[in-house]
């Protein structure tokens, strides 16, 4: 039986709580994070931010839904695959229940070979109220775990909606709805992007158009055009050696040996240094023609906006590519003609003209806010409105697509379509730049902000073989998605291998309910057996800011459809994040997450389980979490790092990672002396130590981690009733001390002693056990009088004759080397025989000698230590 369970009678004991297998878990973890379109390609049918694994999820679901009183009968397990058939590998229910009784901190793997099974729990019910992009909804519902989510935002809501509905999505019906709207309007899109192929009289299609922003010199009226570079793309095939870059002088696409050298263009023959642009660090362009250096935003300010200059294109022609030539000449880069001028001008009258596509583009202006107006302001750049960030060609592609979306009839596949056309905006606008090196377009939100280029990418909409981010390519990510949540997989690591699961039978998003709202609105009461979900992070991006991007696309089809579509902007006062521009402090987040642990609380059964990631960076963080938990009558029972490199945490230094905490309501809270409470938490931290690195292969941070979260498990039991020095400590003064005890985990002979004095009838063997863990020697406790030196195994206290003449001897003698073990037990001595002491009372008492006082008071029940240092506290104080 464990600690917690000899605490919490009745409480049932969790396999996460005991053990987790945080080395399968990460192996997965760092594949699937590169690869999730394998892994589980459910979460990249739409951008969301800062997902967490899946593998992680489901792990936590398996380890936290299922406890020692889970029986045969609360269960169903099959093999994957379409026969269902049990034991393929010899495991059955049986199995199942022995190994969640054996997962220890030792050994975490019995569990583990359940991973890749088709395990489903009976009468389960999970909430997620900071559901974001639904991870945690997908995976327990998996294990046949009734599911609800809540998130403020209501883009997050759609797509962690959609992704539930995707399991009950015919992928054919889907198909075919794709292909009514290709019917309609993708020859039309299309034709908005030919140019003419340089191989022959036919056109070719546009990957992408590459235009570059224009402003005027301030000194001399020179059209100075933004290149910091005169890169166009790197040389592929045959020419993988060279690069494609603009000659400045006639506009063509020329390849050169090297882009950072002196090169020769092979058209006009004109000399110059790709690298050398009109663009500087600092935000600044330079004059070619009389060197004036102006601030960017500053010309764009005084001249009422920038011009836009299209320069390049990047084409494939399929006409070549079924002759049959070489790949170069069928897919490549070339500069701008006429015709390419032409057709964008052609476009633009017809937007202008087709007023019956305007109510299809967002209408409203870009909303202040610390994203658009301090981290990087977007108005400096002359962006007012959304559609500033598209130019007519494609508001009008756009439009004429979204259009057609509206015109299916079903509901379901409408909102899956309307998915792939939301997440396809990420690289159809007028905020991506070309990766030059990697030859690829680049995602509006790489660097989770808004980042204006000066060298805007404008993509194929509806896409062509060839290029990313087109509506084609998002449709088939989308439709991906539908057929892993009808029929998922599992992948994991077998003998160094990744290994692929048949397909599993039950789909996802069975018995699963989410709601846009805030999570603080939740009145259930006693009604989850778990809570497993990933919070906001304080200082984390601002998503309602950066999700609006979305949001004003998707309100022209929801708005009259769903309630939180019918705002100009997603929710931001409500949000429990910090925001600079609100005025939103650390101290709001604090205080506003706690009103949050509240309702968990409470929404949570009385033996339920609270499992979340956190992202930490220091102590600080920590200590704020831990209050919070604490505040909200929570004991954190295991904490558990997640695929990071933690190696710097044990010597000290700040490291960024995230990990994951688990907690359950807390009952009873008991008081303690801080000097009590350290020593179990240096003896919890040794003993794990010890335990992992015999039995596991972690790394020194991730035990540091583990350490940690035994340490806070410790504290948990306490919290608001530690007493050190007469003043009760809190959360974060105690994060700091076990920061210095983890890294440092001194313990030397006062520890031991008192750790004797506590014990009900402490050993010989007692004492070896504890000098194992200590910096302490039996010699010197035997030197010091605490202990026999031979014979019966005796522990002496400050009434033994031996003890009381070498604590005697050394005041008397004035030798100054006095421990405040020495002192407290003078000083009993002298309170005992009514022996002057005022003077030595004086020198000696401080907080130190207190806590020791406390220490000895708590391990023998004799509140005498505490009344000769004439402290106004009893020893009920630190209970019994």
């Amino acid at each position: 039986m464990s600690e917690q369970q000899q605490r919490e009678e009745g409480r049932p004991e969790l396999p996460i709580e005991n053990g987790f297998p945080i080395e399968r878990v990460n192996e997965i973890a760092a594949k699937e994070g590169r690869a999730r379109q394998h892994y589980r390609p459910i979460y990249t049918m739409h951008k969301w931010w800062a997902r967490r694994p899946g593998c992680l999820f489901r792990a936590i679901s398996l380890y936290s839904l299922l406890d020692e009183t889970t029986s045969i009968d609360d269960l169903d397990l099959y093999e994957p695959g379409e026969n269902q058939t049990l034991g393929d590998r010899g495991l059955t229910e049986d199995d199942l229940l022995s190994a969640i009784g054996e997962v220890d901190m030792e050994n975490p793997e019995p569990l583990w070979d359940f991973y890749p099974k088709d395990v489903r729990i009976k009468g389960k019910k999970v909430l997620d109220p900071f559901m974001g992009g639904g991870t945690s909804l997908v995976e327990a519902s998996r294990f046949g775990a009734d599911t609800v989510g809540v998130d403020l935002n209501p883009v997050a809501w759609f797509i962690t909606k959609k992704e539930l509905d995707a399991g009950n999505t015919s992928v054919e019906e889907l198909e075919r709805a794709f292909d009514e709207v290709k019917s309609e309007v993708a020859d039309e899109i299309l034709h908005y992007y030919q140019t003419p192929c340089p191989n022959g009289d036919h056109d070719a299609d546009v990957m992408y158009n590459f235009w570059v922003k224009e402003l005027d010199c301030v000194s001399c009226g020179h059209t100075v055009p933004l290149f910091r570079d005169y890169r166009v793309a790197a040389g592929r095939y045959e020419n993988d050696d060279k690069y494609n870059v603009l000659c400045p002088d006639c506009g063509d696409v020329t390849l050169v040996d090297s882009w950072q050298d002196e090169s020769e263009c092979n058209g006009c023959g004109f000399e110059f240094i790709p690298k050398e642009g009109n663009v500087t660090r600092g935000g600044y362009y330079n004059c070619p023609e009389c060197g004036q250096k102006e601030s960017i935003t500053d010309g764009i300010q005084e001249q009422g906006g920038y011009d836009l200059r299209h320069y390049a294109v990047e084409y494939y022609c399929g006409d070549c590519d079924h002759k049959g030539n070489q790949k170069s000449s069928y897919k490549g880069y070339k500069s701008v003609d006429p015709a390419d001028k032409q057709l964008f001008e052609e476009a633009k009258r017809d937007w202008e003209t087709r007023t019956d596509l305007h109510q299809y583009v967002p209408d409203g202006e870009i909303p202040p806010g610390h994203m658009t107006s301090e981290r990087n302001p977007v108005f400096d750049h002359g962006y007012s409105e959304w559609t500033d960030m598209f130019n007519p060609r494609q508001l009008l592609c756009l439009s004429t697509l979204l259009k057609a979306i509206e015109g299916v009839s079903d509901t379901n596949l409408r909102e899956h379509l309307l998915l792939a056309f939301s997440d396809s905006l990420n690289f159809n606008n007028s905020y991506t730049g070309y990766q030059a090196s990697m030859n690829k377009i680049q995602h509006l939100f790489k660097t989770n902000s808004f980042d204006p280029p000066q060298k805007p990418c404008e993509a194929n909409p509806w896409g062509t073989k060839y290029g990313m981010g087109s509506f084609q390519k998002t449709f088939e990510m989308v439709k991906k998605g539908v057929k892993y949540a009808n029929s998922p997989t599992e992948r994991y690591v077998e003998d160094g291998d990744t290994v692929e699961t048949p397909e599993f039978s039950q789909p996802i998003g069975r018995n699963s309910e989410v709601y846009q709202d805030d999570m603080r609105n939740i009145t259930a009461e006693n009604s989850f057996d778990a809570v497993i979900t990933d919070p906001p992070y304080y200082d984390n991006i601002i998503y309602s800011e950066v999700a609006d991007f979305y949001y004003v696309w998707q309100k022209i089809l929801l708005e009259d459809v769903y309630p939180g579509f019918d705002k100009q902007k997603t929710p931001r006062t409500e949000s429990i994040v910090t925001n600079p521009y609100l005025d939103k402090t650390a101290e709001d987040f604090e205080h506003e997450m706690g009103e949050a642990l509240n309702v968990i609380n409470r929404a949570l059964k009385e033996d339920g389980t609270l499992a979340f990631t956190y992202h930490h960076s220091d102590e600080e963080s920590w200590g704020e979490l831990l209050e919070s938990l604490c505040n909200n009558e929570f004991e954190v029972t295991a904490t558990y790092p997640i695929n990071s490199d933690l190696h710097k945490f044990i010597g000290g230094e700040s490291v960024s990672f995230d990990i994951t905490i688990v907690a359950r309501p807390a009952k009873s809270l008991e008081p303690i002396s801080w000097n009590s409470l350290r020593r179990q938490i240096v003896r919890t931290a040794q003993i794990t130590r010890e335990t992992l690195e015999e039995n596991r292969e972690l790394t020194g941070g991730d035990i540091g981690v583990i350490e940690m979260g035994k340490c806070f498990q410790e504290y948990s039991k306490h919290h608001g009733e530690v007493r050190r020095a007469g003043e009760v400590m809190s959360a974060k003064e105690v994060v700091e001390e076990i920061y210095g005890i983890i890294q440092e985990g001194d313990r030397g002979e006062e520890d031991v002693y008192l750790d004797l004095l506590e014990a009900p009838k402490p050993t010989y063997d007692d004492l070896n056990k504890l000098l194992r863990r200590s910096d302490a020697s039996e010699d010197q406790m035997e030197d010091m009088r605490l202990i026999s030196e031979g014979g019966d195994f005796v522990i002496y206290d400050w009434s033994d004759e031996k003890r009381q003449a070498y604590v005697r001897d050394k005041v008397e003698s004035g030798n100054g080397d006095l421990t405040n073990l020495d002192k407290a037990h003078y000083l009993r001595y002298c309170y005992e025989h009514d022996v002057p002491h005022d003077e030595y009372l004086d020198q000696w008492h401080d907080d130190a000698l207190q806590e020791l006082c406390e220490g000895l008071a708590e391990a023998t029940l004799d509140e005498t230590y505490l009344k000769m240092l004439r402290v106004d506290t009893d020893i009920l104080s630190f209970g019994e």
